[in-house]
Parts: structure tokens; sequence; C-alpha cells
């Protein structure tokens, strides 16, 4: 049945209907379809998109220091003394190529081969969306003696470009300021993540200065990135914390127009950290470079090892995750046509780098360890033990698998299961203790909240191998109840629940046991981080009843504006919660499970290496990187009970 509008509709669809949107529209009316989201993530793309600009000038050799700062307004500009963009008038356009490069998609100098021999920025969208998402944005190019201008208002020039004065200098200078009707959740800045990734670029550009400012009062930040090691230092550097087993192996060599690093290192650590770039792109999904990395560092390892006969003929080869326990590797290539899984740009998908890469990998890696038998024995005999780990692994990991999702009787007994089988709206709530656990259960919404009751703390799986991690019974059961198994055997299509929830006391405990939680997700479970499955349930501190009238803070500063509002008399009670198990199931579900109400902090993965960085500090060996880490932060931190 259809009513007169809808028979209005059908009669009236024509050429009238189809809205074309010109110059920058598309990128304001979608911008999730350039940055990823409107939320912080997308806002710090926006100067990730203008320093890559600056980087690829670097990369052929045009420039050397790139200045990055964050003014008071949150206004951001990005200086470098490359070339200066042309600002020549567009031979098909007839405006100037500046203008065309911040206001025409897919406009570049990236595309013909002329401009550059290699750039991170394919897709000729960034300078033009990063205009589009701004407020106001501004060029200034040094260029052959003189200062030209140009100044855009919601990615429209407003000011044709001209000539304001005159220079030695040569570079470019964009400045902009985000614009809060695109980005509704935040335009502010995150110095912390910013600061990350200018180092990342400073350490795969050796020789590369990149300055860092944040002239915001409550920042003022200046910091300084220049690394002539590269990706050496690099390395070094994510081992600062860690036992190395050897100097640092490095080699950069070039076939087939592909430039190839790679530097690695050993330590006596049970993880492998591998990160792999191209054009300065780090590619977290990996692609055809990683591949043949690894292809290669297996090879090479097992073909040693059988030459010295230190694996007996009636032994199976070391497989690869043998051969990388313990492993720190960086791995930077550049290349002409990167072929990238879309936009976003996290999987290399060029056929012919795996085969350069694997080539060039075992030659070099072959040459290190004949020259270096003590320390390729080491390796060997760390790999060796890890094989035999994993087969005792093997077996435990057993009793973690469910054999069919109809087998409920798999499941661990102190599960408590919702009815719902769609994961993508199942939540599973790791709770702290029995006492907060049986609230949870009674206050829970049993169609799609289930409930993990946890008791004490587990295992700190940084110091420890796999076989003795599954040993443990409340890691086997963590692992039953979401169902991707883990490491080598994990599948995220399997995961139960698309919200895994962890929610622990607000006290020094409760912290202790998220954080040896999250270690066990990052070292084993790491695409749940990745794909944004993990979250940080936000219970109140604080209980403030007046009467029949009852209200929750979850701050300090909550806590004394909801007093203010109160008034004096009569006096309110006020409660600090020391544990979930104070609170009943009703006051559990009102304020921390129920999804009217509740807030959760979701956990990303911003940067890889300063996530290594962070749990090898906290939960790993040495103790005096922990001690420095909680000198320098312990002043900010609130609300923990001693």
């Amino acid at each position: 049945m259809t009513n007169s509008n809808s028979q209005e509709n059908l009669q009236n669809y024509d050429a009238s209907k189809i809205e074309v949107l010109e110059g920058l529209d598309p990128v304001r009316k979608r911008p999730g379809m350039y940055i990823g989201s409107t939320g912080p993530r997308g806002l710090h793309h926006l100067i990730q998109e203008i320093v890559d600009n600056s980087v690829d000038e670097a990369l052929i050799g045009a420039c050397d220091r790139i200045i990055v700062t964050i003014h008071e307004d949150n206004s951001v500009s990005i200086e470098d003394n490359g070339r200066g963009m042309p600002v020549d008038n567009h031979p098909k356009l007839d405006i100037p190529a500046v203008e065309v490069i911040f206001t025409v998609l897919h406009a570049g100098g990236k595309f013909g081969g002329g401009g550059y021999k290699v750039a991170g920025g394919l897709h000729g969208v960034g300078a033009s969306v990063v205009n589009a998402l701004s407020s106001w944005l501004t060029v200034t190019v040094w260029h052959e003696g003189k200062v030209h201008q140009i100044r855009f208002e919601e990615g429209a020039a407003v000011d044709r470009l001209k000539v304001i004065g005159e220079t030695d200098k040569r570079g470019t200078l964009v400045s902009f300021k985000p614009d809060p009707t695109i980005f509704t959740e935040t335009i502010k800045f995150d110095a912390e993540i910013v600061a990350d990734r200018l180092k990342e670029l400073a350490f795969l550009n050796k020789g590369l200065y990149i300055e860092f400012n944040d002239e915001r009062p409550e920042e003022h930040v200046k910091e300084v990135f220049c690394y002539k090691g590269g990706i050496k230092e690099f390395v070094e550097s994510i081992n600062a914390n860690k036992n190395d087993l050897h100097p640092t192996f490095y080699v950069e060599r070039s076939r087939d127009e592909v430039e190839v690093e790679i530097s690695i290192q050993y330590t006596d650590a049970y993880s492998e950290t591998i990160l792999t770039y191209a054009n300065n792109i780090p590619t977290h999904e990996g692609g055809t470079h990683e591949l043949g990395f690894k292809n290669a560092l297996t090879r090479a390892v097992n073909d040693y090892a059988r030459r010295f006969n230190l694996i007996k003929e009636n032994e199976s080869n070391l497989s690869g995750d043998d051969v990388r326990e313990g492993i720190t590797a960086i791995l930077s290539i550049r290349l002409k046509e990167p072929q990238f899984d879309g936009q976003t740009k996290t999987k290399l998908g060029n056929t012919e780098v795996r085969g350069i890469v694997e080539g060039i990998t075992y030659d070099n890696i072959t040459t290190f360890f004949e020259e270096n038998p003590s320390i390729s024995r080491k390796i060997i005999d760390k790999a060796i033990l890890s094989a035999r780990a994993r087969d005792a692994a093997r077996k435990a990991r057993e009793l973690t698998r469910r054999k069919s999702a109809l087998e409920v009787s798999a499941l661990p007994g102190k599960l408590a299961d919702c009815t719902a089988r769609d994961p993508a709206v199942s939540e599973l709530y790791m709770v702290e203790g029995d006492s907060a656990g049986g609230s949870a259960k009674m206050g829970r919404n049993r169609h799609f909240q289930a409930i993990l009751p946890l008791r004490g703390k587990i295992i700190n799986v940084e110091k420890a191998r796999l076989d003795k991690v599954l040993n443990q019974d409340e890691i086997r059961t963590i692992i039953t109840a979401i169902g991707t198994g883990i490491s080598d055997d994990f599948d995220i299509e399997k995961a139960r629940y698309h919200k895994i929830i962890i929610m622990t006391d607000a006290d020094v405990d409760g912290s202790h046991i998220r954080t040896l939680l999250l270690t066990f997700f990052y070292r084993y479970m790491q695409p749940l981080i990745k794909a944004g499955y993990i979250y940080i349930a936000q219970p109140p501190l604080y209980s403030i009843r007046r009467g029949r009238r009852q209200l929750y803070a979850y701050s300090d500063a909550e806590r004394d504006r909801i007093l203010e509002e109160l008034g004096p008399r009569p006096a309110p009670n006020v409660q600090r919660y020391k544990g979930l198990g104070e609170m009943n199931a009703e006051q559990l579900w009102e304020t921390t499970m129920n999804p009217e109400n509740r807030t959760f902090l979701q956990v990303s993965l911003e940067s890889a290496a300063r996530a290594e960085e962070m749990f090898t500090t906290l939960m790993g060996d040495k103790v005096e990187p922990r001690r420095n880490f909680i000198l320098k932060y312990a002043k900010d931190f609130r609300n923990v009970d001693i």
C-alpha cells in the first residue's frame, strides 16, 4: 500500500533528483570516506596528510627540515624547506597550481612520475581533504625569492594567490584550523599522538630534522627528532628496556627500483615485534613485503641450523613463530607505485615486492649468520626452546577450543552466557571477583550481556612462554569464552562477542588486573584491540545520597559539582566506592552496565612502537625503566588508593 507522497516520488524521479557534489563538497558531506572518521583519529589524520607531503619532499632529497606547531587556538602549521609548492598557473585549469592542489581532488605531483620518485600520498586527496575539513587554511610558499600566499575558508579560496614579500627562504608553510562543525567530538589535538608519529617518521628517514612545538598553555612542549642511524636506532629504541642478545643487524639494498631497509635485534623476550612500512606509511596489516621477510628469515635460520646439525635429521623444521620469538624488526621499503588496500593504506599488495624483499633478506641474514656464529647459535637455541614449548602449548591449547558453536557444554562453567547468538550485539563483562560477578549476573540484561567472573590475577604473559601461559586456568577460561583461539590459531570471525569489557575495582589491585588483561590481549589477541572490541568499564567513584535521591560521580570534579548544586543542608551522604562488590545489582546496572547511562573507554592501538615500549616498561623484567616511568607520571594520577 502506498501513500500520495510515495506515488509522487515514483512519478517525479528524473534527472533533477540526482545531486551532483562539485569541488570539495563530497568531502564535507561524507568526511568519513576520506579520513576514516570525524573522531580523534580522523582529526589527527589531517596533520598526517600535510606532514606526509613534506616528508615526500625529503624522500627526493629536497627537504631536510620539518617544523610542526600546534598553536594556542588549536590551529596547526607545518613548515618545510623543500622546493616550495608550484605557484605558476596550471596549464589546463588556468589557476595557480597551489590552488589546484588544495581544491581539486586527485590532483598532485605523484601521478605521472615527474614530481616524485616515491611518495606516500598517492591518491592526491590529502591536501584538498584537509582544506575541505578546515574552517580556514592558508598556504605560504617561499619560491624564487618571493613570498606567495593564499587563503581558503571551508575549502574555497577567499583570496587569490598573491605575492606578499621577498625572501631568501625556500619551502612551504601550511596552516589550518579543523572545522568544529565537522569534528563535533573534539578539535583538540593530542600532543602525544602527534609527537609519536613525528618520531616514527624521523626514525624512518635518517638524518631528517623534525621539530614539534605545542604552544598551548597547558602543554607547552618542544621536541626535536633526528636520528642519523634511522631504523637501526628505531629498533634499539624499542629494545631499550629489554635484554638484547646481540648488536643490531642492519642492511640497506636496492633491487629493481625498490629500496629495502631492514634492521633486526633479538632479545630474551618471548614475544615478537615486527613493524613494516611502505613509503613511510605503517602497514599494520602487513602485505607482500612482510610475507617475503618472514619467509626468508625462517628459511635462513633453518638452512643454517641444518647445515651445522643444530637440528637433527629426524626433527621437524623450526616454524616461523619459533624463529621470530624475541625478535624486534623494522622493515621499510620505498617503491614507485605501491598498491594499498584502500585509502587507509594498511596492507601492501604489490606482488613483485615479495620476491625482492625475500631475496635481500635471505642473502644478508645468511651472510650475517656465517660471519657471527655465536650470535647465530643464540638465536637458534632460543628458537629450539620455543619449539619445545610450542608442542606443550599445543596440548594445553586444545583445552581452550570449542569444537562447535552448538556445544554449550564446552563453555566454562563460571561463564554466565547471554541468550543472543549474534556476536555484533553480544557483550562479555570480565569482572573482578565473585562478589561483583554475582551482582553483575543479577543486574545484567541476560539477552545480550554475558558475565565472566575472574578470581585473582592472571599470569604476567610478558614474562612467560605460551606453554606456561596456557597452564593457568583463568587464561584458558578467557580464551574459551571469547572463542577466537590465540596467537597463530587466532580467528576473529569466531569471536563470540564484539564488546569485551574489562570491569575492575577503582583501586591499585583493580588497575593491576586491568593491565595484566590488556597485556594478554595485546600479546595474544591483538586483532581484538585493532577491531575495537576491547573496552574498559567506568564505574562511579562516589555515591551521593540525600533522602531518597541518589546521584553518582565518576570523578572528584563531578562529586564537587554535585555537592555544590545540592547545597550544604541537609548534608548529603557521600560514599567512596572501594570496589564493585559494594554496589548491589540494581546500582551496578544503573551506573555501569545500562547502555543508556554507562561510559566505556574503547582500547585502541594508535602506535605499535609506543604500545610495545609501554608494555615492556610496565610489565617487563627491568625495574629501573618502570621506576622512572612511575616517578615521571605519578603526579598525574588521581583516585589511587594506597
